[in-house]
Order: structure tokens, then sequence, then C-alpha cells
């Protein structure tokens, strides 16, 4: 009878211990999915953008190998500039740099463009494509004239990142990973763009736009609208990213050759 009790004690324990583990784990199902529901997918953009993670293609009407396109006269000059950088028989080495003109010439890249870098550089598509689908400075899909970067790590989500990026959805009537209809501003939501200190930011094209206000970038977005290119840089008044109330060091010219040097020697 005793054995009977203490195997019937161990049975009770175990399944305690089983309804502890369901719980804590419904628990925890819960947590996550709440704190899934609250955090903005920052990758999305660069994904439906084509790069960063995307790695297959597939072929669409814009974006197949007879795609048009060769290199113009003046950037086959920036290319055989750019590969007499590297030893002979280095061509390969030129990959990123020739992307880069390529994707400056088209907009973005299409697979006609790779196969292009490729035959230009002698090189096996495979290794342009292994590159392209790496960075995701590549775009292998339609980007607009003006494609906007909003920075919403950290620094620039204490400085209210989120609010700059809701004033550019507002004002362009477009969500993170998607071109407006007139095909002139694409926007996308990436990591740090190393302006911490001049927060919020966004970069358009090759500028940055810093210290910004929401007034600040709709300005900046009518000025692009109307054909005019906004002053990059701070907005609020700085030159760079010197201290926002003012230098605490370096306030006069610096001291001659020889300051603090011992007169006897």
């Amino acid at each position: 009878m005793l054995m009977s009790a203490a195997i019937a004690v161990r049975k009770l324990q175990g399944a305690s211990r089983v309804l502890n583990n369901m719980f804590l784990s419904r628990t925890i199902r819960a947590a996550v999915s709440h704190s899934a529901k609250q955090v903005r997918s920052l990758h999305q953009s660069a994904l439906r953008a084509g790069a960063g993670g995307v790695f297959v293609h597939r072929d669409t009407p814009d974006n197949n190998a007879e795609t048009p396109f060769e290199f113009t006269a003046e950037n086959m000059k920036r290319i055989e500039a750019i590969i007499g950088n590297y030893p002979e028989g280095h061509k390969q080495a030129a990959t990123l740099p020739v992307l880069d003109v390529a994707q400056r010439q088209h907009g973005w890249l299409p697979i006609s463009a790779m196969n292009k870098v490729a035959e230009v550089l002698e090189i096996p598509p495979m290794r342009v494509y292994e590159v392209a689908t790496f960075y995701t400075m590549f775009n292998r899909q339609p980007m607009g004239k003006y494609h906007i970067q909003i920075c919403t790590t950290t620094p620039c989500m204490l400085c209210d990142s989120d609010s700059i990026l809701a004033a550019i959805q507002s004002k362009l009537g477009i969500k993170v990973g998607q071109t407006t209809p007139d095909k002139l501003f694409t926007l996308s939501e990436v990591e740090c763009l190393g302006a911490c200190v001049n927060a919020p930011m966004v970069q358009i094209n090759d500028n940055y736009y810093e210290d910004l206000t929401t007034a600040d970038i709709e300005q900046i977005l009518d000025e692009l609208k109307a054909g005019r290119m906004p002053p990059p840089g701070p907005r609020n008044g700085r030159f760079s990213c010197e201290p926002a109330g003012g230098l605490t060091s370096l306030t006069g010219p610096p001291p001659g050759p020889g300051f603090g040097v011992r007169t006897d020697l």
C-alpha cells in the first residue's frame, strides 16, 4: 500500500511539472508574439530592393538577361581607370566599384548589367552575382530617382526618428520598401548610417541630411519634387558634428611649432 501511494505521489508530481511547463510555454509564446507585433522589421526594405538576403533571381519583363544595358563611353573610360588601380591579372578586384558605376548609370542593377560587369572584368557571372547579392548598397529591383534611407537605430530612435519616418510616409503616401507612382522616391528603413551625433538623419542618394525636424524633411522633399537639390548637412545651424551647445575645446587658433617644448633643447 505504501508503495502504491509513493507511485501515485510521483505521478502527481510529474503531471504538475508538465502543467507548469505548458503554462510557461504558453506565457513565453504570448510574450514573444506581443513583442514581435511591436517591433518593425528593419531589414524588409532591403529585402524588397533585392539586396541583403534575397539571393534568387526571377526573370521579369524589366529584369532579365535580355534587358538592354551597355556602359556609356564615359563610364567605360571610368572603368578602365578603376581597373588600372589593380595589378595586372586582378581585374576581379574591381567588382565592387564597377558594379557601383553600373548602378549609378542605370539607377539599379538588372541581371543584364551584372552580366556586362562580368564580361568587362573577364570573370564568371557568378562571381558578380555573389557580390551583388551580399551588399545592401546594390539594388536589384527598380528604384525611384531619389532613394531615401532613414536610420531608425537606437540613437536616431531616441531622437524621434519615428516622427521623421511618419512625416515621409505621410508626405509621399508610401510605406517602407515602396516607390511613389511617379518613380521619384523610394523609401527604405536602414541600420546605423554613422551619423549618430547628428540624429535624426536620412541619406538621400549620396547626401546626408542631419539634425532633422518634421518641417525640415518636408521642405527637403518639396525641394526635390521641384527639381532642386537641397544642400546636405545639419539643418540646425551646426557646421558639422560639433557640440550642439557650442565648442568646449579647440576654441582658438592652434599653437605653433615648438609649443610646450623645453627652451634648453
